[in-house]
């Protein structure tokens, strides 16, 4: 949304609305309760990778191709890993 006011001139109440999502996103994954901060917010990077890939299909109307949906997958796998791989 702060890309859409910056870049696209839309209203300022983007750009807002854009930085409380943002400072959102900084503090969920403290709320968390795995064991991790760590692989926690690396997962969650790869969960918002996802999210852009569907935010990009579904708001700016840019069909994801093989590779876009692909590179997602990749991403939620590596996700899993990092969070449910079994440990000593």
């Amino acid at each position: 949304m702060i890309w859409l006011w910056l870049r696209e001139s839309k209203p300022a109440g983007y750009g807002i609305a854009g930085g409380l999502i943002l400072v959102l996103y900084g503090i969920i994954p403290t709320l968390q309760k795995f064991p991790s901060f760590g692989r926690v917010y690396a997962a969650y990077g790869g969960v918002f990778i996802v999210a852009a890939v569907l935010w990009g299909w579904l708001v700016d109307r840019r069909t994801p191709d093989m590779y876009d949906w692909l590179g997602a997958a990749i991403c939620l796998a590596g996700v899993a890993v990092m969070l449910w791989a079994p440990r000593h």
